[in-house]
C-alpha cells in the first residue's frame, strides 16, 4: 500500500479525533466552569483551573488568584479549590488544618453545606443548560413550519416533468387535502403520506400567485438520504447525505416506506442498492444491522435498519420562532435525551436489549467524526447530546462523581456529621474501580461489538 492511499484514511482519522476532542473540550469546560463560578459566589476560592491534563502548555494566574490552564492531555479537566488535597476535593491538604477560620470558609471542605452542595451540582445543572440553549438556538435558526404549507427549495433528485415551484402553497396532492402539519404527533401527516400512490411523480394542487393550479411534484417522502446514523451499514459503505436510493434488489422504488418495508423484512440478508448521487448511478451491497429502538408503548423493539433517515423531497416554507418558545423546546429536547438515557440503562440492565447499545471513548470518537463530517448543525447537536449524557451521568450516586458528593452531603444534613475519612476513602476507592470497570466494559463494546 503507498503513501497516496492511506491519506483519506489518514484524514478520516484526524477529522475523528479533531472532533472528539472539540466535543469534550467544550462540555469539559462548561462542565468545570459551573464548579468555578458557583463555588466562587458562594465563597469558595478556587487555586487551579486545567483543561486537560498532564503537563501545562499555557498558564495565567487572574486576579483572583485562580490560575487557567491548558494541559497536554486534552481527555477532560478539573477544578482544584484552595485546601484541597488533589482535584477530587475528598481530602484536605497538609496545610488545612493551620489555616484560620476565615481562610477555611474559602476552602470546600470549610465551606458550609448549602455552599459546597451547589458547587458540585453545578456542574451537570450546567451541561444542561448548554444543552437547552443549543438545542434551543438550533430550533430557533431552523424557524417552524409554516402554515398554510409552501414549498420552500426543492431537493435534487432523478425525476422528470416536475413543475412544482418554491413558493407554490400545497392544497392537494392525489386528490388528498394536505394535513396541517402540527398533526405529526397524532401521525396524521404520516397517514397522509402512507395513502398516496409510490409513484416518482405525483398530481399535485397548489395555491400559486393567488389561483389554484395543477402541478406536478416528487413524491413527498421519496427514498432521500437526508442523514445517515453513525457507525450504521449506509455509513460505513460511505453513502452520502443527498443520495437517493432508486432500486432495492433490482426493483425501483419511488418511496421511503418502500425502502423501509424491504430492509425490516431482510432479516440482515446482503442487499443491492442502485443509488443516484448528483447525476450518476452508483451500485452499493449493504446488510442491515439489528438495532434496538424506542417503541411507542415505552421501552425498546428490536428492528433491521441501514441507518439512513429520510425527509421530505422539499423543505417547507418557516417563519421565525420565539426565544422562549425555542428554548422550551430545547428542555423539551434535552429531558427526552434524559429519559431515553436512563430507559436504555434499565434495559441493558435486565438484559432486554444488548449491553453492545453503550459505547466508550473509541465509539464516541468516531460518533464525533461521523457527526462533523455531516455538517456544523450535526455536529454542534451532537454536542448538545453528549452535553446532557455527561451530566446525567455525573449525577450517579457513585463516589468520585459529582453525584457520590451530593450522596456524601445528603448524609451530612441528616445525620448533621460528615462520613468519617476512613468511610469516605472505602467508598471512593470502590467508586473508582466501579467507575473504571465500566470504562473498561464500554471499551471492550467498542472494540468487539459489531
Amino acid at each position: 500500500m503507498d503513501g497516496i492511499s492511506l491519506i483519506p484514511q489518514f484524514g478520516s482519522l484526524f477529522l475523528t479525533l479533531l472532533a472528539f476532542v472539540a466535543a469534550l473540550s467544550v462540555i469539559v469546560a462548561i462542565h468545570e466552569y459551573g464548579h468555578y463560578i458557583v463555588g466562587r459566589w458562594c465563597g469558595i476560592k478556587a487555586d487551579v483551573f486545567s483543561l486537560g491534563f498532564g503537563p501545562v502548555l499555557f498558564a495565567r494566574t487572574d486576579k483572583h488568584g485562580t490560575r487557567w490552564q491548558v494541559a497536554a492531555l486534552p481527555f477532560g479537566g478539573y477544578v482544584k479549590f484552595m485546601g484541597d488535597a488533589n482535584a477530587a476535593s475528598g481530602t484536605a491538604s497538609d496545610t488545612y488544618e493551620e489555616m484560620p477560620p476565615a481562610l477555611k470558609r474559602q476552602t470546600m471542605l470549610g465551606a458550609p453545606l448549602w455552599a459546597r452542595t451547589l458547587t458540585v451540582a453545578a456542574g451537570p445543572v450546567f451541561n444542561f443548560i448548554l444543552s437547552i440553549l443549543v438545542f434551543g438556538a438550533i430550533i430557533m435558526s431552523q424557524g417552524k413550519v409554516a402554515e398554510p404549507l409552501a414549498v420552500g427549495e426543492l431537493k435534487p433528485l432523478p425525476v422528470e416533468g416536475i413543475t412544482l415551484q418554491p413558493g407554490d402553497e400545497l392544497v392537494r396532492i392525489e386528490g388528498l387535502v394536505m394535513p396541517e402539519w402540527d398533526r405529526q404527533e397524532d401521525n396524521g401527516f404520516s397517514d397522509f403520506v402512507d395513502a398516496l400512490p409510490q409513484q416518482a411523480l405525483l398530481d399535485y394542487e397548489v395555491r400559486r400567485n393567488g389561483e389554484l393550479v395543477s402541478a406536478k411534484g416528487p413524491h413527498p417522502m421519496p427514498p432521500l438520504v437526508v442523514q445517515l446514523s453513525p457507525k450504521s451499514a449506509a455509513f460505513d459503505i460511505d453513502m452520502k447525505q443527498g443520495d437517493v436510493i432508486v432500486a432495492i434488489e433490482g426493483e425501483p422504488i419511488a418511496a421511503f416506506n418502500e425502502l423501509k418495508d424491504v430492509v425490516e423484512g431482510s432479516n440482515g440478508r446482503p442487499l443491492d442498492l442502485k443509488v443516484w448521487r448528483e447525476g450518476e448511478i452508483l451500485d452499493f451491497v449493504l446488510s442491515p444491522r439489528r438495532v434496538d429502538e424506542p417503541s411507542d408503548e415505552g421501552g425498546f423493539e428490536t428492528n433491521w435498519r441501514i441507518g439512513i433517515a429520510g425527509g421530505l423531497a422539499f423543505d417547507l416554507a418557516t417563519e421565525r420562532k420565539g426565544p422562549f418558545a425555542a428554548l422550551g423546546d430545547g428542555v423539551t429536547q434535552t429531558w427526552a435525551v434524559i429519559t431515553s438515557s436512563l430507559d436504555g440503562l434499565y434495559h441493558m440492565i435486565t438484559g432486554a436489549i444488548s449491553s453492545c447499545n453503550m459505547s466508550g471513548p473509541i465509539g464516541i470518537a468516531e460518533v464525533s467524526g461521523a457527526m462533523a463530517s455531516q455538517g456544523i448543525d450535526s455536529f454542534i447537536w451532537f454536542i448538545a447530546v453528549l452535553s446532557t449524557a455527561v451530566g446525567l451521568l455525573n449525577l450517579f450516586p457513585i463516589p468520585v462523581l459529582d453525584g457520590g458528593h451530593l450522596m456524601f452531603y445528603a448524609y451530612e444534613a441528616v445525620s448533621g456529621r460528615p462520613p468519617s475519612d476512613r468511610f469516605l476513602r472505602v467508598l471512593m476507592t470502590a467508586g473508582l474501580v466501579l467507575v473504571l470497570s465500566v470504562m473498561l466494559f464500554a471499551l471492550f463494546n467498542d472494540i468487539f461489538c459489531p
